[in-house]
């Protein structure tokens, strides 16, 4: 499946940096922290990074076929993401309320941080088209970096919180919100074209 005689360190940096742009960790922190505080204060970080690496290795070894399966394409996929990321970025800007707080924190961790704030359309659809140009041993090690970032920060959101404080996270929200916004129209843009084709 891997193989690791084909294992190059320069491909591994470019497809991490790749993928760390993409997932955009940093800036996905006052969204993260927000829905923290509706899970009662706590996300299972190492549920998300488990949760959200399985969705990227996966797509790795058999996205196409998977959605094939399903009888859906990477367009589609991509659209349907757009629209929740898109929503998710409403929220940040207008305060208004579109994913209800749950009582159960558990599956919080899994939607809609692993999905598909983390590996979202965007990731998954990277890490398909990554699969073009490099070998995938290079793309799975450069997963296993993203990862150990992504628990990083999620274990450090309570940390983060207290940094920025309650002023400093209403104006990197907004802030980021109006990014994701922006991510959100350019995924739909570019997959709404040739959409149900």
């Amino acid at each position: 499946m891997f193989e690791f005689g084909n294992i190059i360190g320069k491909e591994i940096i470019t497809i991490s940096f790749t993928l760390f742009a993409v997932i955009d960790m940093l800036g996905s922190i006052p969204v993260l922290i927000s829905l923290r505080e509706k899970m009662g204060g706590h996300i299972k970080s190492s549920q998300a990074t488990i949760a959200s690496g399985a969705l990227m290795v996966l797509f790795l070894l058999i996205g196409k076929e998977f959605l094939n399966l399903l009888g859906l394409d990477v367009k589609s996929f991509a659209v349907a993401g757009s629209i929740v990321i898109f929503v998710i970025g409403l929220e940040m800007i207008l305060g208004i309320e579109f994913f209800k707080p749950d009582n159960n924190p558990h599956s919080g961790s899994v939607v809609p941080i692993a999905f598909p704030l983390i590996a979202g359309s965007g990731t998954l659809t990277t890490i398909m088209s990554l699969k073009a140009n490099y070998q995938d041993i290079n793309i799975f090690i450069a997963i296993l970096i993203n990862l150990v970032v992504i628990y990083i920060v999620l274990h450090s959101l309570k940390w983060i919180g207290n940094v920025l404080g309650p002023s400093g996270l209403i104006v990197v929200r907004k802030f980021f919100g109006v990014i994701l916004l922006a991510i959100a129209v350019k995924i739909f843009g570019t997959n709404i074209q040739n959409f149900g084709k």
